[in-house]
């Protein structure tokens, strides 16, 4: 490589994964606060220095030397989302910058030198519209290259061009960022930068391989990685303005047919197509309007048109405020409407089915629910989605139509079954200790029914607190119904959750029942009181 490194401003926010952990989980950053990944500190906060924590230290040693020290996770995603924020603040000032980590940032110090007044202006005009945008304090350093500019910033500095290996040179090994490195450096009585970057080269490839030969050039001041700059994200939002309220829904049909053939193509611009479409609207008295509608394919501009009309009809056509099935509608027309294209990929990235599309009776049957949603509302229209648990209860979540389909627990695919000795669901599935045998019921009721269950002899059966089962189940009557004689039984399958939780405790034994009429039905014994909880088909 040749010529010297650029002349580089980068940003530095101190502690930032702890201020990352104030910003998404409001952990006070002014206390003592460390965050920890494999049982050691990899950061903490000001108060916690004060205290004698220090990275590096395991969790142990450092709650012995501070006792009211607050604990939080690593987490590198916590980290990024509440820099983003960061970053777009200094791409308001500066364009092409470079996230190096989460809490820390270059640009090319050329440009802002000029048009800011100077580098030592530029850093104080970014730090203040930082400190100023997002309340956040930061550092900024300037020097010939990435490397170097990172640790002016720890300093505050600006570095004149041409004296960063003079800067370099009385730093400690530790600053490359490379332990092993060091440690054996300091063995060798290599101890600062300065020194290392007097090994001759050739040597330095030869005892430390490429990994050397690179911290070696960064020691001297020779750091040429050009910036990689990021692009900021395109403005995919299209948004309507209107003097006079919407308040019909044919005026509102004309509307999103407008709008969703200017989103399309600004879609199409950037070869992009829409999975999740967000429709906001902002009324004449200031009511704001807001939905996410989901789709399995993507949507074209005639289907983003029919959401949006079928949400404008949805919200015009609403109920007046009293009881009903329909959402309240707004007190006044709308004055301004906004697509917000949520979720995208590329056109090419969704798989389409083996014999094609999806078929025209399955969109028919989409557009039908969807149209329902936009007058009655999400949740007027669900789909069940199964997952993991002990019970039939635990396994079946309710979300709205066109919403992902996350299960609420992990579990066993359907149909999967369980071994009925341990509960383990089939395919490798995660376990769940207690789960019901196959087969699953076919009705699970909202909320369990009373029932008594007796023996031949007319006796209660009971359930000790050793599962053990005071004579075989003969008769049961649900409610105030007729008995109905017991032809078949399996269990107790006892269940035994979150017993470390009093207030969550649950503790409860489960039979299967067959009785003479041809019915199947799964009971419950918990404190006492037999429960009817699903039917069998």
């Amino acid at each position: 490589m040749t010529g010297a490194p650029a002349r580089t401003l980068l940003l530095w926010c101190p502690d930032w994964p702890v201020l990352a952990a104030e910003i998404v989980d409001g952990v006070p950053a002014t206390g003592p606060v460390a965050v920890l990944h494999a049982n050691r500190v990899v950061a903490c906060s000001e108060r916690a220095r004060a205290e004698g924590v220090r990275r590096g230290l395991r969790k142990r040693e450092a709650q012995g030397r501070c006792p009211q020290l607050t604990v939080v996770e690593y987490d590198p995603g916590r980290d990024a989302r509440a820099f983003e924020p960061v970053v777009a603040a200094v791409e308001e000032l500066v364009a092409g910058v470079e996230v190096v980590r989460p809490g820390a940032c270059a640009v090319a110090a050329r440009g802002p030198g000029r048009y800011l007044g100077g580098e030592e202006a530029a850093a104080e005009r970014i730090i203040e519209h930082v400190a100023q945008s997002c309340l956040v304090e930061s550092q900024v350093g300037i020097a010939d290259g990435v490397f170097a500019a990172g640790l002016a910033a720890r300093a505050g500095r600006v570095v004149a061009p041409g004296g960063t290996p003079e800067f370099l040179a009385g730093l400690p090994v530790e600053a490359l960022g490379r332990s092993a490195l060091a440690d054996l450096l300091r063995r060798l009585g290599v101890r600062t930068l300065g020194d290392f970057a007097a090994l001759p080269a050739s040597d330095v490839l030869a005892r430390f391989g490429f990994d050397g030969a690179l911290a070696h050039r960064l020691a001297a001041g020779r750091d040429h990685r050009p910036l990689a700059v990021r692009q900021p994200p395109a403005d995919l939002t299209v948004t309507a303005e209107h003097d006079e309220p919407i308040d019909r829904v044919d005026a509102a049909a004309f509307v999103a047919r407008a709008l969703a053939e200017r989103l399309h193509e600004r879609l199409a611009g950037h070869g992009l197509a829409c999975t999740r479409l967000g429709i906001e609207a902002v009324t004449e008295h200031g009511q704001e309007l807001h939905r996410v509608w989901r789709h399995d394919g993507l949507l074209t501009a005639a289907a983003i048109a029919d959401r949006v009309r079928w949400q404008l009809d949805g919200w015009l056509s609403g109920s007046n405020g009293r009881a009903g099935a329909r959402p309240a509608r707004p007190t006044a027309g709308i004055i301004r409407l906004r697509l917000i294209p949520d979720g995208v990929i590329a056109q090419a990235g969704l798989q389409a089915g083996l014999w094609g599309e999806t078929g025209e009776e399955r969109e028919r049957a989409h557009r039908a629910l969807s149209r329902v949603q936009g007058i009655l509302g999400p949740e007027a229209v669900v789909t069940a989605v199964l997952g993991g648990g002990r019970s039939p209860a635990d396994q079946v979540r309710l979300v709205p139509w066109g919403d992902e389909r996350v299960p609420a627990r992990p579990g066993p695919p359907a149909d999967a079954g369980a071994d009925p000795a341990t509960g383990r669901g089939g395919g490798g599935a995660p376990p769940w200790p207690g789960r019901l045998p196959a087969p699953a019921p076919a009705v699970v009721l909202p909320s369990p029914l009373a029932a008594t269950v007796h023996d031949a002899a007319g006796e209660p059966v009971v359930i000790s607190a050793r599962l053990a089962v005071s004579a075989p189940p003969a008769r049961l009557v649900v409610g105030t119904g007729q008995p109905a004689e017991i032809v078949g039984w399996a269990g107790p399958w006892p269940v035994d959750e979150r017993w470390w939780a009093p207030v969550e405790a649950r503790r409860r034994a489960r039979f299967q029942v067959s009785l003479a009429d041809g019915a199947a039905l799964l009971l419950a014994v918990e404190a006492g009181q037999w429960l009817v909880e699903a039917i069998y088909d």
